[in-house]
């Protein structure tokens, strides 16, 4: 029996960009958590257009795998295999478009909120209290103080696996909590979202409120992925952790927040299994506790070392 052929490295089977490629690229310097094995291939692509090349140009058999800042984000120790995209400058535009507001994917959140306060636009200050980009927001309908991105969301743009271009109303996304309806391989582009027109001290004292919240309240200073679970039904996650006396438990490098309970920290070391096996002890805990299963809202991807 003849030995199969083995395949040419990744990188020479993608098709050519404009954008940039590059082998073996370590992730642990893009997540907040700081861990994480390389990405077998990681593709910046210039623009949508670029992105849409390539998509339509790759192999069938390679996999891809999207990050933003890996601000709610665990890569696994070994690794992503496949292609890893990140949206960089071609993505990260924000601009007016008719009486909205147009934000690339590739935005961070807290930029958006930003552009929108110099502009004298509100509505969108909640985004300066969320650590992440817009292409996020929309597959998660990222939310804090008491607005979510549905509530703000006219419409999206995405491009799926087949490098076709999807415009579509924000109803079209069914968005619930930390939900999308959105295809599974749909990679969203940009976002249009509703303001009106407000004080500029108004809306900078309601970031500036926002701001000391998340100081007063999480653990921003700390390597952290964010909110861990999603809060159940009726429920607040945190409350349920800390009745599960889950405060402060640690595995390895990876400890629970003293400060917000629904918060794990990198203490300095930790690898993704420690931090993703104490989610899972924590888990545990709180469904011996209270009967109740806890569900992930940091995105865990890649495979273990």
């Amino acid at each position: 029996m003849m030995a199969a052929r083995a395949l040419p490295p990744l990188i020479e089977r993608l098709p050519e960009v404009r954008g940039r490629y590059s082998e073996d690229s370590p992730l642990a310097r893009v997540t907040w958590f700081g861990v994480g094995g390389p990405a077998e291939v990681m593709f910046r692509p210039a623009d949508r257009d670029d992105l849409a090349a390539f998509l339509t140009g790759k192999p069938g058999d390679v996999p891809v795998t999207v990050v933003g800042v890996g601000s709610n984000l665990l890569v696994r120790d070994g690794g992503i295999p496949g292609v890893v995209i990140r949206l960089g400058k071609g993505f990260v535009e924000v601009g007016r478009e008719g009486e909205h507001v147009r934000a690339g994917a590739g935005a961070l959140d807290a930029n958006v909120a930003r552009w929108c306060a110099e502009e004298g636009l509100e509505g969108l200050e909640f985004y300066s209290g969320i650590p992440g980009t817009i292409g996020g927001a929309l597959r998660m309908n990222a939310g804090a103080y008491g607005v979510e991105t549905k509530d703000v969301l006219v419409a999206a743009e995405a491009v799926d696996l087949s490098g076709r271009v999807h415009t579509v109303e924000a109803k079209a996304l069914g968005l619930t909590y930390r939900h999308s309806d959105a295809p599974a391989d749909w990679i969203f582009t940009a976002a249009i979202f509703r303001a009106k027109p407000g004080d500029r001290a108004a809306i900078g004292k309601r970031m500036e409120e926002i701001q000391a919240s998340r100081e007063a309240t999480q653990p921003i200073r700390s390597r952290t992925g964010g909110s861990t679970f999603k809060n159940p039904p009726g429920e607040k996650a945190w409350q349920l952790i800390e009745r599960a006396g889950c405060r402060g438990l640690t595995r390895g490098g990876a400890m629970v927040s003293e400060k917000h309970c629904n918060f794990l920290i990198n203490t300095g070391g930790a690898t993704a299994a420690e931090l993703e096996g104490l989610g899972e002890d924590v888990r545990r805990r709180v469904r011996e506790a209270t009967g109740i299963t806890l569900e992930w809202e940091i995105k865990r991807v890649g495979v273990p070392r």
